[in-house]
């Protein structure tokens, strides 16, 4: 058997080409996962048991969330927060054992569950339902720091469990991190820097402050998930298991199929789409790459270029509103300001990221001729309107209920309902028993991470209260830089990214959340840009070398380099690297100014991020003229002042680019257009040339795109 290449497309049952990071990643953490869908029909007897658990612990898990933010209140009955808590853990925490392997090396199917699972499940179960019925004692009697016998043993259990999930749904490194933080309290008196001394525990008693008390395990991150997150999961897992995916890709192929580089545009559109919907990057690559990537490939796109095209656009889903990522209700809860704010001022630098993608993606199939699908083999815009319209239904009702009202709790679970109740009623939707049996596993299944994640995260937070080393480690970092606001900035990036490289995104963000962006509000940086900043940095890892989790995803589904493949990502995502320095320095980019300095400064922006993107190219779009080498770099420099907030860098910047442009259209002269599914030799009055089915048109083996005149 010949050995798989770059060119041969992804086959029914290897979708993403044999790589290991295709397992979905509902959390939208870049956390690599393990496991497939449910096979009902191939389940044991046992299997089935363990399957009727997940669902039992699912469907009971959502109904008390449902409970506590619709307050049901049945009989009057309503649990305390720290008892709902407790809850949420035994339900879903309990899964993670479940439903996730102990060693990805582990040969079994989803629901066989050996017997140590099974013990490390029921001891979960156990061990928080007791915590749950005892929460009251816990909260008026000071448990987390005068507990009886059995609450610090239990406290112990609910440690190592916490670590032992988030090791699963983490991986390694984040789990050392955590736990050497946890342990941390024990000798924070002896530490031998100054500001990293704290006020001592011991064993016992930090035992009882992570697993009892208010500020770690049941801290601010697993309230935020309680009260939030689990809502937007599992309206993510209805949108796709109700065809979410299929619409948004028809829907683009419509819009922009015809256009030139019509099949990078259709990704980069749908991508977006699925992605401000579900907030998640590795998973939106799984789930539209399959349908993308190979559509590209056909086009004329190197395998590179298509996978990188793919993974940009799907990282972009987690800083595009309205749903984003975990990150970002998270910093809903640290600043304490409604959802509606944080999706606002998400709202110009997620733009400014996609001007950039699209503009290179334009660019590039200009450059190499890359022509669009005829009309005729593409979906009708209405058509895909009629029948995909409960899609738009349901997002217009949730960006009515986070914006109008407030409700990030409800919302979700009114726009999932709603999208059920639509597919009741239309065959093309409707799921079935089946169907509504996968949504609750995958959801029980999104969740179980999730949960694992943010609760080992929560010891973080806790060991920094506790100890009050969180306030002396952001005034120091204060001290250290003076008023250099930018070098705190860069230092900043770099740390985001490099915990990025071996953390979830959510807990690199409660770790800067709690040390850095107090420094820098400190420092007069707007304090939604400054946790944002944190939030664009610590997802840059998705698509920067050496980890690059969406990236090389989509590799695997393309069959090409997987370095490769982050490099293009990169360069494509290049406006995710320089968009948070410029919102930082200006809050008008973020919404935090008056409408008029707003537009301005987002109007801006976008012609500076069109001349950096054109000159990444070598090819401005609109104006239709390439770009020789010296102009790029004058490009590049005039579109960096135009995002800057000093009105005299901006000025110079616009004149430049202006003049730049122009000066080439007029001296060079303009280029061919293809558009509309003709090509470019077409377009200059030339025969086409003969191309091999499946060769790519004009393209080096480099992968540097030939112009065609």
């Amino acid at each position: 058997m010949r050995e798989a290449t770059e060119d041969d497309p992804p086959s029914e049952h290897d979708p993403a080409g044999g790589d290991p990071r295709r397992d979905h990643d509902p959390a939208g953490d870049g956390a690599v996962r393990t496991g497939d869908g449910p096979e009902p029909a191939r389940l044991t007897g046992v299997e089935w048991f363990w399957a009727a658990v997940a669902v039992t612990l699912t469907v009971g898990g959502v109904l008390v969330v449902l409970n506590q933010i619709f307050f049901w209140n049945p009989g009057g009955f309503t649990l305390l927060l720290n008892a709902f808590l407790y809850v949420v853990l035994a339900c879903f925490l309990s899964q993670v054992f479940i439903l996730v392997r102990a060693r990805r090396s582990d040969e079994r199917s989803r629901f066989s569950v050996p017997w140590y699972d099974a013990v490390l499940a029921a001891v979960c179960v156990v061990t928080n339902l007791y915590f749950a019925v005892h929460a009251e004692r816990i909260s008026l009697e000071g448990w987390d720091y005068a507990a009886p016998p059995v609450a610090v043993v239990g406290s112990f259990v609910l440690w190592l469990l916490v670590l032992e999930a988030l090791r699963r749904t983490a991986g390694l490194v984040v789990t050392v991190i955590a736990g050497a933080f946890s342990l941390y309290p024990l000798i924070a008196e002896r530490m031998p820097i100054g500001f990293l001394q704290g006020v001592p525990f011991p064993i016992e008693r930090a035992a009882t402050v992570h697993a009892l008390g208010p500020d770690s395990i049941l801290g601010l991150p697993l309230q935020t998930a309680g009260a939030i997150l689990i809502g937007f999961l599992v309206f993510g897992v209805v949108l796709q298991r109700t065809g979410g995916a299929e619409f948004f890709i028809d829907l683009a192929r419509s819009v922009f199929g015809h256009a030139r580089g019509g099949s990078a545009k259709v990704a980069v559109t749908s991508s977006a789409s699925m992605g401000m919907m579900s907030g998640s990057a590795v998973s939106n690559v799984l789930t539209t790459g399959p349908m993308t990537i190979p559509a590209m490939k056909r086009a004329g796109y190197p395998g590179r270029y298509a996978a990188g095209i793919e993974a940009t656009a799907a990282t972009g889903g987690s800083i595009t509103p309205p749903i984003m990522g975990t990150a970002a209700f998270l910093m809903v809860s640290f600043l304490g300001i409604p959802y509606s704010e944080v999706a606002l001022a998400a709202a110009a630098p997620a733009l400014l990221y996609y001007v950039g993608v699209f503009t290179q993606v334009d660019a590039y199939a200009a450059r190499a001729g890359l022509r669009g699908e005829p009309r005729s083999v593409l979906p009708k815009a209405l058509a895909t309107l009629r029948t995909g319209w409960p899609y738009l239904f349901a997002l217009g009702a949730l960006i009515f209920l986070l914006v109008w009202r407030n409700d990030e709790a409800q919302a979700p679970f009114i726009a999932a309902a709603a999208l059920l109740a639509i597919g009741l009623l239309r065959p093309r939707n409707r799921l079935g028993v089946r169907g509504l049996l996968a949504v609750v596993v995958d959801s029980g299944r999104s969740i179980a991470e999730i949960v694992g994640i943010i609760a080992g995260v929560g010891l973080i937070v806790g060991a920094l209260s506790m100890s009050g080393a969180s306030l002396s480690l952001a005034r120091e970092l204060v001290a250290a830089v003076g008023d250099n606001v930018l070098l705190i900035l860069v230092a900043g990036a770099i740390t985001c990214f490099v915990l990025g490289m071996g953390m979830t995104v959510s807990a690199v963000y409660v770790f800067l959340a709690i040390v850095m962006a107090p420094a820098l509000v400190e420092l007069g940086v707007n304090p939604v840009a400054a946790h944002l900043f944190v939030i664009y940095w610590a997802a840059a890892s998705y698509i920067t070398p050496p980890v690059a989790l969406a990236a090389f995803a989509a590799a695997g589904i393309a069959r090409t380099s997987p370095m490769a493949t982050a490099v293009t990502a990169m360069r494509l995502g290049a406006a995710k690297y320089v968009v948070p320095f410029c919102f930082a320095l200006n809050p008008a980019l973020v919404a935090q100014d008056d409408v008029g300095s707003v537009l301005q400064a987002v109007g801006l922006a976008i012609v500076g991020v069109f001349a950096m993107g054109a000159a990444f190219e070598g090819y401005a779009p609109l104006v239709e003229v390439r770009m020789p080498g010296w102009t790029r770099v004058v490009a590049l420099a005039a579109g960096a002042a135009l995002l800057l907030p000093e009105t005299v860098s901006s000025l110079t910047g616009l004149l430049a680019v202006v003049a730049l442009f122009g000066g080439i259209r007029v001296v060079r002269g303009r280029e061919p257009r293809v558009d509309g599914g003709v090509p470019a030799a077409q377009a200059a009055g030339e025969p086409e040339p003969y191309e091999p089915a499946g060769s790519a048109p004009d393209v080096r083996r480099d992968g540097d795109p030939e112009v065609r005149t």
